[in-house]
């Protein structure tokens, strides 16, 4: 009894630790006494707290505020520089790896082409490997200051210690990453789908923050999203929600990478773009390719906005979202020069209501979207944590919310 009382108060503790850095992270600087009447802990509480979080660095005072009467106000803030964190894409061209500080600022980047027939596992790890010793030698950080590394990827991610991958446009299936990594690396790992990364870094600092309901689509080589529902990202019974480029727009229609005929992927995705274009896509740089195609005016394009309309307005009939964002490569070439094309076919095959209801835009965090996601993935177990170390093992994803505090 004595020992479930103690973890009740040590649970506790860490909780209002948690609540308060994630006040001071999404909504800081701020004073203990704003702190006190926004997130509703005494002020007592929030004292004895960021008393705690000075004291062990995570949190710096950041100057004072007038207040009514009494004497300035101490504000606080989350120390930028207190540790960082390291995003990865794992792309179908290219592995990008990314260092930022707490408060997202890149410090590094380091990139690796990939061949579009090539992404053997044993590759793909010593680029990323590879990306991690580039950014701490370049950067001066040392390894101990590093939070954590997150990993996005394409496909489906098993959670669990070996975050086993299937990937159908990397021709993987099953690929234990986690553990591929473990092997080349102590820091902690967290790997998640690159586009649910992309989406909570929307959510956090892109165009898509403070929405409850949203549907961010990454659109590249393949094709994918991530549904936020209610401030949480879905992920479904086994966490593969999400696989919106694997729906059928055509029966019977052109063949995907996954196997199967007339998924969406096929005919928005750049790969299928271009090969529905007579593009040889092994020895093409496919952004290059898909411009010239977008500028061109070719006939393969007018179809892909008929398409891509069309799945989003699936979207918004099934998820009734407030915005949909597109990102990605491939989906923000397309959208800088036809998204009211694209809004208008989604509007015409869409029920009235939702979409009176839905804005389409274009994301806004250019190429880094999804290192930067991934990125957020060890923050958001930083805030859960309340500022304490992570372990080393490959975690499920939480299932908490993935925006910043309403």
């Amino acid at each position: 009894m004595i020992g479930a009382a103690q973890r009740t108060v040590r649970d506790l503790r860490r909780g209002n630790r948690a609540t308060v850095l994630r006040a001071l992270y999404f909504d800081g600087p701020a004073s203990r006494q704003e702190l006190s009447e926004t997130i509703g802990l005494s002020p007592a509480t929030v004292s004895n707290v960021t008393g705690d979080l000075l004291e062990s660095g995570v949190v710096v005072e950041a100057g004072l505020v007038d207040s009514d009467g009494g004497r300035p106000r101490v504000l606080l803030r989350v120390n930028t520089t207190h540790g960082y964190t390291i995003g990865v894409d794992v792309g179908e061209t290219h592995v990008r790896a990314e260092l930022f500080d707490l408060d997202m600022n890149r410090q590094g980047r380091a990139e690796y082409a990939l061949s579009p027939v090539r992404h053997d596992a044993d590759l793909v790890v010593g680029h990323v490997l590879a990306g991690i010793d580039a950014l701490l030698g370049e950067s001066g950080v040392p390894a101990e200051r590093v939070l954590g590394v997150g990993v996005g990827v394409p496909g489906i991610v098993e959670t669990g210690p070996d975050a086993l991958i299937h990937a159908p446009t990397l021709g993987w299936d099953g690929v234990p990453l986690g553990r591929l990594l473990r092997a080349g690396t102590d820091l902690p790992l967290f790997v998640d789908n690159g586009a649910r990364s992309m989406g909570q870094a929307e959510l956090w600092f892109g165009v898509g923050r403070r929405a409850r309901h949203a549907v961010v689509v990454l659109i590249g080589s393949g094709v994918g999203a991530s549904i936020i529902t209610d401030g949480t990202t879905y992920l479904g019974a086994d966490s593969s929600a999400g696989e919106w480029g694997h729906t059928k727009i055509a029966i019977g229609g052109h063949r995907c990478h996954c196997g199967a005929r007339g998924c969406l992927e096929a005919y928005v995705g750049a790969r299928g773009i271009l090969e529905r274009a007579g593009v040889w896509t092994e020895t093409v740089d496919e952004q290059a390719a898909l411009a010239e195609l977008v500028t061109g005016g070719s006939p393969v394009v007018d179809e892909t906005v008929t398409y891509l309309g069309v799945g989003l307005a699936n979207l918004i009939n099934m998820f009734n979202p407030e915005r949909i964002i597109i990102g990605g490569w491939a989906g923000v070439l397309l959208g800088e020069h036809l998204l009211p094309r694209i809004r208008k076919v989604a509007a015409d095959n869409c029920l009235a209501q939702p979409y009176r209801t839905v804005s389409i835009g274009l994301g806004r965090l250019g190429v880094d979207s999804v290192t930067l996601g991934a990125a957020t993935l060890v923050v958001e177990d930083f805030l859960r944590a309340a500022g304490a170390p992570a372990s080393a093992a490959v975690p499920a994803r939480p299932r908490n919310p993935a925006g910043a505090r309403p």
